[in-house]
């Protein structure tokens, strides 16, 4: 078959002249890059179209599986009285519905109310339109193993460790409270804390870099 683009032409299949892709360690580089063990589907879109899956997983890791919220809800964002439903599993529907939008704190914050199943549920968000006045807090590298990122939004309760310290796998980090429940942030690799970048009352979105290991 005769191809042609760019108003060039060759012969043959398309793609044919492009390197061999080493499966093996295509699946071995998605799996570190999703955390889990690769699938084939995630693997064939690496290797096709790698940067725009790269921001994917990014994007996935901050903001989990966006994929069961509908289009116009995620594109637009929903109203305030409007409800939606959103199925998270087989026979398992979450009715969320919005109810106010507070005013912006000086972190370029809101606070949202909402209703989750008829409880009344609030959480923190950040305000785009805010970005050209506030100074906004790094985000962790998914990437890079030195950075230690808060795994879900809320409010910094305690810190057990300070920069210089060095922690061993499972040491406790910190401590925050999302939604009346309060989680623990263990370190999951020994080493030396070159930032801590958090204090006690500090509120942090998914994601947020809160400390950073030293180069070893």
């Amino acid at each position: 078959s005769r191809v042609y683009r760019n108003h060039l032409s060759f012969d043959g299949r398309p793609g044919v002249t492009l390197p061999q892709a080493n499966m093996e360690e295509a699946t071995t580089e998605v799996t570190s890059l999703v955390g889990h063990e690769a699938t084939p589907r995630e693997v064939s879109s690496w290797l096709l179209y790698s940067r725009v899956f790269e921001d994917f997983v990014k994007h996935r890791a901050t903001y989990v599986d966006v994929a069961v919220l509908p289009t116009p809800a995620l594109l637009e964002g929903p109203k305030a009285g409007e409800e939606l439903f959103v199925d998270i599993e087989p026979g398992k529907t979450l009715v969320i519905r919005l109810l106010t939008v507070g005013e912006a704190h000086e972190d370029g914050t809101r606070t949202v109310f909402f209703e989750l199943n008829g409880q009344p549920r609030s959480v923190s968000v950040i305000d785009r339109t805010l970005e050209g006045t506030i100074q906004q807090r790094p985000k962790a590298d998914v990437g890079n193993p030195r950075d230690i990122g808060a795994p879900m939004p809320g409010l910094i309760v305690t810190v057990a460790v300070k920069p210089g310290e060095v922690v061993k796998k499972g040491d406790k980090l910190l401590s925050l409270e999302a939604m009346k429940m309060e989680t623990t942030v263990y370190a999951e690799q020994d080493g030396t804390l070159s930032e801590v970048l958090v204090s006690p009352g500090s509120p942090v979105e998914a994601g947020e870099l809160i400390a950073r290991y030293a180069d070893n």
